[in-house]
């Protein structure tokens, strides 16, 4: 396994802006299981997926990927989220659990836009013990995730460029302001894979159900690039039409902005802009699912 000096054909460079929660204990995949919104009593061990956890409404408070390291051993790879919030909200629900719920701070996670060397697919590499790498490529290019005790150093566009690249794919990358306004069907967190409509009870389950169930979803994300920086929760509109808001938003050194916008899927045709500045909406690409 690699470590932060050699990545393939580039060097690894710091995600500071993701971070490691761990669920330790013979009940971390029965924890994480009633809690989360992904199958993972279904999910191998040594693999991952994308998941998320919700209000009692149904609402999303944070999008992140589970790692399945082992039953007893789960590890949730935060992208934005507070971890030590987080983490002292999960530990109210943890009752007679046998789990302990830890901010692992003595974790580095680590980006770089070159094929895995060891990590395919939702295959983890590694180990908890040591390195642990992901592959997170898509139909955008080559990437992959290290998480390990060594730290890289932080490459501004580098870090520009890997949120680019999250929300050109639908990974919704939610700020603070936008934490529990949104249902997973309004993020299309089903082009993630992200959520379970089959494998029981977990907080805002029966939301997410009945707005399966009763073909309700009527609002989900686009994808918005503007050639002037853009804010989450600026409002989106055609022409005068109000069509909904963004949720998160970038820019990288190149000079592109992006914004992913939470839209009526049914709408006219028109004119968008975001306070009166043109914008245009651009095809999500696929392949970030697991």
């Amino acid at each position: 396994m690699r470590d932060n000096q050699q990545a393939g054909a580039q060097a690894a460079f710091a995600l500071p802006d993701h971070t490691v929660i761990e669920l330790h204990g013979p009940d971390a995949t029965g924890f994480a299981q009633a809690q989360f919104m992904s199958d993972v009593a279904a999910l191998p061990c040594g693999h991952w997926h994308w998941s998320g956890w919700l209000t009692p409404k149904g609402r999303v408070v944070a999008v992140f990927a589970v790692l399945k390291l082992a039953d007893e051993r789960v590890w949730l790879l935060l992208p934005d989220a507070p971890p030590t919030p987080l983490a002292d909200a999960l530990r109210r629900f943890v009752f007679r659990s046998k789990v302990t719920i830890t901010v692992r701070g003595d974790l580095h996670v680590q980006g770089t836009f070159a094929a895995a060397e060891s990590a395919s697919g939702g295959a983890i590499a590694g180990n908890e013990g040591g390195v642990i790498e992901l592959d997170l490529s898509a139909s955008g290019g080559m990437r992959s995730v290290i998480i390990g005790h060594e730290a890289a150093a932080t490459s501004n566009p580098e870090v520009a460029r890997w949120t680019a690249f999250d929300l050109a794919h639908g990974l919704p990358r939610l700020p603070g302001s936008q934490a529990g306004l949104w249902t997973p069907q309004q993020l299309s967190l089903d082009r993630l894979r992200a959520f379970s409509i089959n494998k029981g009870c977990y907080p805002g389950q029966e939301i997410v159900a009945r707005t399966h169930f009763l073909g309700k979803a009527k609002r989900g994300l686009v994808l918005i690039e503007s050639d002037q920086p853009l804010a989450a929760g600026a409002q989106l509109r055609a022409d005068e039409v109000a069509l909904g808001s963004l949720v998160a938003a970038t820019s990288t050194p190149d000079g592109r902005h992006l914004g992913l916008a939470v839209v009526s899927l049914e709408r006219d045709a028109g004119a968008l802009n975001i306070e009166g500045i043109a914008v245009r909406e651009v095809l999500l690409q696929d392949g970030l699912a697991r």
